[in-house]
């Protein structure tokens, strides 16, 4: 009996592990490198947001004016301030932070009538639970993350001429033309491969790895993470505390007058107390922890009035969630500074935020972009490269291996065109479907899966090719007219970003598709035709 090598045992699990893992990979990684500018197509999907140049503290003062004038007795106000990406501002009263209340003109601070819909946050959330339900989303996704990592490291092991296969391209050579693209795009962006899986699964490390969590804090993560962030008797001082997430929540309690903390004991009781101005207290903010993206206010107008500002996410390479201050509401002085991290959650806090692009701005959210459609262009000449290779071997390999080929090359049509058609067809959908409608967020993400699962049927009805031609055909005109759709429905005379983009990838699906169906006889001269993508 013939033994296998190491290398052969590692590019048959690299074969079949690309494959079975592919599938959810290509989606995981499309949407993921779309998240990339969840925020700038969040934007785009509220057009009424009007831009504008104002200061934080101005935007900020406005939504206060509001509130005093339609909240004055409500026990909180939380306000979301327009950033570099993002020019919403939005208001809410009440113990809600984030999420729903009023949008608000930051020119005039006057209510908006923005349209409902799932935003730019939708393929955000598909990236790390394909629109399943929480838990089982990223338990799904963390294992295609694991098996993603064997593939690479069994395709380092069994590519052996990194710099050889880098270099070499033959154009309209079938199964050569789509391992050379598949090694070169592998092979490009490999540590951008490696990084970003990797931390992938450090974001979610206690879900995955909880034995630690169980046996030192009898599971109980709350614990765990006050532990991580270090006990409030290490890092509290008299004016000077470090707060972590579950500080801000006792911190509300003490702001009712219950369980006083050090330097608040004998604090008299509430009374009525003009608001501090917010200038100052944002540029201490900012001063300290960059860019602020939000405010809470708890008892506004009362002499126990707090006033916690949080940083923009962002704007620095560890990831600041849950990071704020805290001031006084009254005389605007600083009652808690952010938290210092301790070494172990500051690591996963950067690697986490090298993950999500936390840092570089505009310049390295564009290098993670494209580094992801490589990503993207690997994983889908991977899985083509299965079925080409295989194309011969239907008869060869009995029924049931026909049948399992036949639909292997009809799921990547669908994986691979029909996803990018899907998305593209979410943001049509925001122009096209009534205002008016209830729920409407969630009828663009029915349309996102029914066009979805209408390119499944497609592919399967349809000659495997022609599938192939018609999809990616689609997707471009799609993407090439998405402009236009949005000057007759938002009469905006100016290409934004999102447009140009979407015109450029439209661009490139056309030419893809161009190519795909050119006969043999209109290639360059080839002396083989069996190498042609057809007759394979």
């Amino acid at each position: 009996m013939k033994t296998r090598t190491i290398t052969q045992s590692l590019a048959w699990l690299h074969t079949w592990g690309g494959l079975i893992f592919g599938w959810l990979l290509f989606a995981i990684f499309l949407t993921g490198t779309l998240a990339v500018f969840d925020k700038e197509i969040d934007s785009w999907m509220r057009p009424e947001i009007p831009a504008h140049t104002l200061k934080p503290s101005e935007a900020a003062q406005r939504a206060l004016d509001y509130l005093h004038a339609q909240q004055p007795n409500a026990s909180a106000w939380n306000i979301g301030l327009p950033t570099e990406r993002s020019p919403g501002l939005t208001v809410s009263s009440g113990e809600q932070r984030r999420g729903g209340g009023v949008n608000l003109d930051p020119q005039t601070g006057a209510p908006l009538d923005v349209r409902e819909t799932a935003g730019g946050g939708f393929f955000f959330r598909f990236h790390f639970t394909l629109d399943l339900p929480r838990n089982i989303g990223i338990w799904v996704v963390g294992l295609a993350a694991m098996g993603m990592l064997v593939a690479l490291i069994s395709g380092i092991v069994i590519h052996k001429k990194f710099f050889k296969d880098f270099f070499t391209f033959r154009p309209a050579k079938g199964q050569r033309s789509w391992l050379d693209a598949h090694n070169a795009t592998g092979v490009l962006v490999l540590p951008f491969h490696l990084m970003i899986t990797y931390t992938g699964l450090v974001i979610f490390y206690l879900t995955y790895m909880p034995a630690a969590m169980d046996a030192l804090f009898d599971g109980d993560r709350v614990a765990a993470s006050g532990a991580l962030r270090g006990t409030p008797g290490e890092q509290r001082t008299e004016h000077n505390h470090a707060p972590g997430k579950q500080d801000i929540a006792t911190a509300g309690q003490r702001r009712d007058g219950q369980t006083p903390g050090r330097g608040e004991s004998r604090r008299p009781a509430s009374q009525p107390a003009p608001l501090a101005a917010i200038e100052p207290l944002l540029s201490e903010a900012e001063r300290i922890m960059g860019p602020i993206s939000g405010l809470s206010i708890q008892n506004p107008g009362r002499s126990d009035a707090r006033i916690e500002a949080r940083p923009l996410l962002g704007n620095r390479i560890e990831l600041t969630k849950g990071a704020s201050m805290v001031f006084d509401g009254v005389t605007g002085k600083v009652l808690r500074q952010p938290a210092q991290s301790r070494p172990s959650l500051l690591t996963q806090k950067v690697m986490s935020g090298l993950h999500f692009a936390q840092f570089g701005g505009y310049p390295m959210r564009w290098l993670y972009f494209v580094c992801g459609l490589a990503s993207c262009a690997m994983l889908a000449t991977g899985m083509l490269l299965f079925t080409v290779k295989r194309r011969r071997r239907h008869d060869s390999e009995g029924a049931l291996g026909a049948v399992m080929y036949h639909a292997a090359e009809r799921i990547n049509v669908a994986v691979v065109a029909g996803l990018m058609l899907a998305c593209i067809a979410l943001l049509w959908a925001n122009r096209l479907l009534p205002l008016q409608w209830a729920q409407r967020g969630e009828w663009e993400v029915r349309v996102f899966f029914l066009v979805w699962l209408a390119s499944l049927g497609h592919a399967i009805v349809r000659p495997w090719l022609a599938a192939w031609r018609e999809q990616l055909g689609l997707a471009a005109l799609m993407c090439a007219g998405l402009p236009l759709l949005n000057l007759f429905f938002v009469n905006r005379g100016e290409p934004l970003f999102l447009e140009i983009t979407s015109v450029m990838i439209g661009a490139l699906l056309a030419r893809a598709g161009w190519q795909l169906g050119q006969p043999a006889r209109q290639r360059p001269a080839q002396r083989k035709p069996a190498k042609t993508m057809e007759q394979h």
